[in-house]
């Protein structure tokens, strides 16, 4: 069950890292189209298309990867003194009565969206239109991963419930933790103090 859990997670892992590069491109896209604007006075119309719809797809796409390293915002000013059964009972009453409803009815209507805007072959509203129909897919997309995210984050739940505590997760990008830097580099709160010693002795003398 656990090889399950988190062969979903390296699958929402996948997908939000890979849309991430989204970010890199509207960086020189919109470097670029900063120089052709003011520099050779040639902006053009479809860009600002562009940005949207890769701002869109960014930000989309980051939402069963942010929920598979449970980085979404909570209030937790009292969830955070409870204990783990306790919140994942919480969570999977929310789960059940917020989540499912509401990505299961983003993930039809964006399947449907997608399909009518493909019947249609539709198009940006500009000078340069752009094909729009292929970035509404990606809502349904989206959609079905956040969701799919979501029945394991719900599963996750339930072991709590039965466990007692939460089931691992795979370890991502974390903010630097001092301890284990300094376990790292083999500096330890002795050398650092004997370092600060030296340092205000020679600041002394000069």
């Amino acid at each position: 069950m656990q090889s399950l859990l988190l062969s979903v997670d390296r699958l929402s892992t996948w997908i939000g890292k890979t849309f991430a590069w989204s970010s890199v491109a509207l960086t020189l896209l919109i470097s670029w189209e900063v120089f052709c604007r003011y520099v050779l006075n040639r902006p053009h119309a479809w860009v600002l298309d562009a940005q949207i719809m890769l701002y869109g797809a960014l930000f989309m796409t980051a939402g069963a990867y942010t929920l598979s390293k449970n980085g979404h915002v909570r209030g937790d000013v009292l969830y955070g003194f409870f204990r783990p059964r306790t919140q994942a009972i919480f969570d999977l009453v929310l789960y059940l009565l917020f989540f499912l409803p509401g990505i299961v009815a983003l993930t039809w209507a964006g399947w449907n969206y997608a399909n009518e805007s493909l019947a249609i072959r539709e198009q940006t509203f500009s000078a340069e239109p752009l094909p729009l129909y292929p970035f509404k897919y990606i809502i349904p997309l989206s959609g079905f991963v956040l969701l799919l995210q979501g029945l394991v984050e719900i599963v996750r739940c339930i072991l709590c419930i039965r466990d007692g505590q939460w089931p691992k997760r795979e370890e991502d990008v974390e903010e630097v933790d001092v301890d284990k830097l300094k376990d790292m580099v083999n500096v330890h709160d002795a050398d650092i103090a004997e370092l600060d010693k030296v340092v205000t002795a020679k600041g002394g003398r000069s």
